[in-house]
């Protein structure tokens, strides 16, 4: 028998949506800081290329999971560097273009 995806079940609700939407972005904020902790702990450079960055162009920053785990955020910031955003695209399509030339 092939697999089916079930759907979810309805569960009535009798909140308002924007009082659920509300607790749902507090509810993710924790996870969602781990880039300004980075940044903190790591500075504003890039890991590979050691660009320097200063705080009109640290939207290039981007935080980097080193075992690949985006929801792994230890406190410490042991799973992430800091990678540019050309950086961080070269560390993402190394497995891509590897696998390509590996078949």
């Amino acid at each position: 028998m092939p697999y089916r995806r079930q759907r979810p079940k309805k569960v009535k609700n009798d909140r308002p949506a924007d009082e659920i939407i509300r607790d749902l972005k507090a509810s993710r904020a924790p996870s969602a800081s781990y880039r300004e902790r980075s940044l903190k702990i790591h500075g504003l450079i890039c890991a590979k290329c050691a660009r320097e960055f200063d705080h009109k162009d640290r939207h290039l920053l981007t935080v980097h999971h080193r075992d690949g785990n985006p929801r792994n955020n230890p406190p410490d910031g042991s799973n992430w560097e800091n990678l540019c955003v050309y950086c961080h695209e070269d560390e993402h399509s190394r497995g891509l273009l590897g696998d390509y030339f590996s078949e």
